[in-house]
Formats: structure tokens, sequence, C-alpha cells
């Protein structure tokens, strides 16, 4: 179990490379759901997601020795970018294993970065297998996405802003591995210990809400069923796990039509551009599978990052604007 000291020393390792993003309101988001609504706005992180501040965190911790010989990283693209990102900074080499069917966007900047990208096939190969390989082969430092204790707790930054700006008596966060919703509970709950933190997962890749409901790591089937393309990995790890069990209270699963409706809200009232993923736990406000009404809500917004095309359909597929 990382602590919060894991999150105060992340927090200042990577205060020269993490944006402190905002937390939005709107009267529209508190009328909509009658609760006072906080939405952190994490695509306005530098390269356009959260995951900057676990990446950073891990690289700034390595030794010079550990550093000289690069990183593996896998990732369906934010963990990507962020990993090629820090890597660049420190005069690393990477490689990354991302799916071939990723958003193009992602892809582009990952390799703009500099850094290798290896590509498979998610529905039929295993990115773990193929990054260990790679990794064995090249002496190189895996560094994961969400299960590991510096990660996670770079990640849980985002939970010590939060309560720096607000006391909630809820926060939603999206979640695939669990490390950004850990760690952000991890520090809220060290401000506030009452708050209820949930994690917001697509249905079909809802592992965290039968986890929870099982009591023990529960895994997804193998196939693609949601179009938040990063939020589709198996199972959560152990670090995420233990801090799930103590500290979440509890997991829901949201639509991909909720979740469109979360993107076109965002654009209409907050002004924010978000990816499917970075919309999941506005998403799950909006549909009221979290009871919320009269509460203090922090949201999380995780990124930004999608593809202009698909954003555009997201948008002319939904109802027309009624004047704001």
């Amino acid at each position: 179990m990382i602590s919060y000291n894991d999150i105060e020393a992340a927090a200042e390792r990577i205060a020269p490379f993490a944006r402190m993003t905002p937390l939005l309101t709107h009267q529209a988001l508190d009328a909509e759901t009658g609760a006072k609504v906080f939405v952190k706005a994490e695509s306005l992180q530098h390269f356009g997601a959260f995951k900057i501040r676990g990446a950073f965190n891990r690289l700034a911790a390595m030794s010079a020795q550990e550093r000289a010989k690069g990183v593996l990283a896998f990732s369906s693209g934010n963990h990507a970018i962020a990993v090629a990102a820090a890597s660049k900074h420190f005069g690393m080499r990477a490689t990354i294993v991302m799916p071939a069917d990723a958003p193009k966007a992602k892809l582009d900047t990952t390799r703009g970065l500099g850094a290798e990208v290896v590509t498979y096939d998610r529905a039929g190969e295993s990115r773990e297998a193929i990054g260990a390989r790679i990794a064995d082969k090249g002496g190189m430092i895996i560094v994961p996405p969400f299960n590991d204790p510096f990660i996670a707790a770079g990640q849980g930054t985002v939970g010590r802003e939060i309560v720096a700006e607000i006391a909630p008596d809820i926060v939603i966060a999206p979640a695939s591995g669990g490390g950004l919703v850990g760690g952000t509970a991890i520090a809220v709950h060290h401000a506030y210990p009452n708050a209820k933190v949930y994690a917001a997962e697509p249905q079909g890749h809802d592992d965290i809400v039968r986890s929870l409901a099982s009591g023990r790591i529960e895994k997804n089937p193998p196939g693609i069923r949601s179009f938040c393309d990063a939020l589709m990995v198996d199972q959560m790890g152990d670090v995420t796990w233990e801090i799930a069990q103590k500290h979440l209270a509890g997991a829901v699963a949201v639509s991909d039509e909720e979740v469109r409706d979360a993107m076109r809200f965002a654009f209409r009232y907050l002004k924010l551009v978000l990816e499917p993923s970075g919309a999941i736990a506005l998403a799950a406000l909006l549909s009221r599978k979290i009871e919320a009404r009269g509460k203090s809500v922090a949201i999380v917004a995780s990124g930004g990052n999608v593809d202009p095309a698909l954003f555009a359909e997201v948008l002319q597929a939904g109802p027309e604007a009624a004047p704001l």
C-alpha cells in the first residue's frame, strides 16, 4: 500500500513538469445533478491527460544507472505519450507497445516524442507478454501503466490538488487498472476520511465492479466492447487492488451512449474537449449511477486526446443544441 507521504514525494518530484489543472464549475451541471460539482480538468494537463503525473514520477525517481537502461511501456495511448515525453526529457530511450487500433493521434504523438512504437492486436495478443520479451532482450526497465507504487503515487497528486481547493463529499474518477482512482482516493482520505470515492468503468470492462462484489480480482473476458479505448485492461494489479479494497466506496459501469452524452455536455457547457475515457466519470454522475444530490462532488476529467473525426461524430450525433 502506498502512503500519503509517497504522494507528497511525488508532488515534489513532478512539480517542474505537471500543471496544476483547474476545478471547473457550471450552473447547468449543478442544476442537472442537484449537486455542487467541480470538474478536475486533466484534459488541460500537459500532453492532454493525467498520465504524465505517474510517468514523470517513476522516471524522476530512477537512478542514473537505471535511466541508462531505457524503459519499456505498454499502453493504449495516454501512458504511452507520458512515458515518451518523460523519456525525452531525461534523455532516455523508450519503446512503447501499443494496440494497432489505438487512436491515430495517440500513435502519432508517441512517435513524435521519439519513442519506438511496437503495435499489437489487442484482441488476440498480450501486450504484457510482448513487452516482457522486448524488455528482457534489451535490458530495459518496464514502466507499467498502473500497477506500480510510483505510478499510483504520481496519479494520486490529482486527489491532493482537489482537496487543496475543496472539501468533497464524493469523488468520481475513471478506472481501468485503478492507479488514478486509487491514488486519488488515498490523497482524498488523508484530508477527508469520510469522503466517498467511486470508480467509473465502461460496461463490458467492469472488472472493478465485479472485484469489489466478489472480494477478489476479477478478469474481463477477451474482446473489445467499448469505445473508451484507454479503459480496457484485462484486470487490476495487486498494487491497485489493495488500494481499492481499502479506499473505494464502490464502482459503477457506464454505457458508451452515456459517455457520448457526457462528452457533448462537457463541450457545450464547460468548453472541454474530452476523449471517451476522460468523460466517463462525468457520465457516471449525469446518468445518476451515483446519488449525489445535495453533495459536493469532484469529477476527474482525465484526458482530452480524442481523434478529431471521432469527436466530430459524437457532437454531430447529439440532439440539436438549445440556447446556452
